[in-house]
């Protein structure tokens, strides 16, 4: 073989090999990255029924945190303190159809389970997200539950279930013994203007005040923005799905149980509660104990709005499950 052939052949070799490198290259970068093309900012996404509305906080190649507002109805500026995440990962708030900055069409039948758990579906797919961690928060956790129970979902790395409600009625339980607990005369208020259907009183809505103080946020006064956040709920899909009241559910989630099917979960689920969540200690020891692969940390000095109440600590305790999953 003569030398130029030699050098002609080299430098064919050496082409592909750099063209080799590259695409090898190409690839690891591409699995390094969470959700390629995934930028902050804000804007609406079709769902059955109309358009929710999504806000991506923050970058970063780890894996990005999809957040399921409470409720039902309720709005994503609810978890506005899980915004300090997203100085390692996209934080992605949406808004749910019905409440906050989704649309909110005049359709009592879009107000179903089966029908959020396929707006999460198209969220996921809208935005690109092949990989997330999913967390949900008080009605967000059931929808979680769902979305992984019914769809069977690839690529979700874990499961945050904040303020779990797994089991309408032990719920149901739990407010009970709660109520049962607070001065005689709020209980009575309580009891008798349930029973008469007389949920829109002022004297009802005083005495559910205290439970509010004890159980759902222990800061006085609460936060302006946590204020703001009450005031755009949808109070329609509330009305359908649970009901009039907080403590009996009267909507079609009033059976709602997957209790004997949270064994069927297996990824890495942290569950976080308040010392004093309406959401209980207990029950979420429970909940856990029925799981494979979870964990579980109660945030002291709280209750059901603990993102709010001890930021830091709930921060610091989300940090290290998502770390310790990456």
């Amino acid at each position: 073989m003569g030398h130029k052939e030699k050098v002609y052949k080299r430098n064919i070799f050496l082409r592909y090999l750099n063209i080799l490198t590259l695409l090898i290259l190409g690839a690891l970068f591409a699995a390094g990255c969470a959700s390629p093309g995934l930028k902050t900012g804000e804007g609406y996404v079709d769902v059955p029924g109309g358009r929710g509305w999504y806000r991506i906080a923050g970058s970063g190649e780890a894996a990005p945190l999809l957040l399921l507002h409470g409720g039902p109805g309720g709005p994503c500026d609810e978890l506005l303190p899980l915004e300090a995440l997203a100085n390692e990962r996209p934080v992605i708030f949406y808004d749910q159809l019905g409440g906050g900055k989704a649309d909110r069409p005049d359709d009592a039948s879009l107000w179903r389970i089966e029908r959020f758990v396929e707006e999460v579906a198209r969220v996921r797919e809208a935005l690109g997200l092949k990989e997330v961690h999913l967390c949900g928060h008080s009605w967000g956790t059931m929808l979680a539950v769902e979305y992984m129970l019914t769809k069977h979902p690839k690529g979700v790395k874990s499961l945050i279930l904040a303020s779990p409600c797994l089991s309408a009625k032990r719920w149901v339980e739990d407010a009970e013994n709660l109520i049962a607990k607070l001065p005689q005369k709020t209980q009575e208020a309580i009891k008798k203007n349930e029973e008469a259907g007389t949920t829109d009183s002022i004297e009802y809505k005083i005495a559910v005040s205290e439970y509010l103080r004890r159980h759902v946020c222990r800061l006085d006064p609460w936060p302006k923005q946590l204020m703001e956040a009450a005031g755009h709920t949808g109070i329609p899909v509330y009305r359908t799905m649970w009901g009039p009241s907080e403590f009996s559910p009267t909507g079609n989630l009033k059976d709602f149980d997957r209790t004997g099917r949270l064994h069927e979960i297996d990824q890495p689920t942290l569950i976080i509660v308040g010392e004093y969540d309406e959401a209980t200690p207990e029950a979420a020891a429970w909940y856990k104990s029925l799981m494979p692969n979870a964990s579980m940390i109660v945030i002291p000095n709280s209750a059901h709005m603990a993102m709010w109440e001890e930021t830091g600590a709930y921060i610091k305790a989300l940090r290290e499950f998502l770390k310790k999953i990456e």
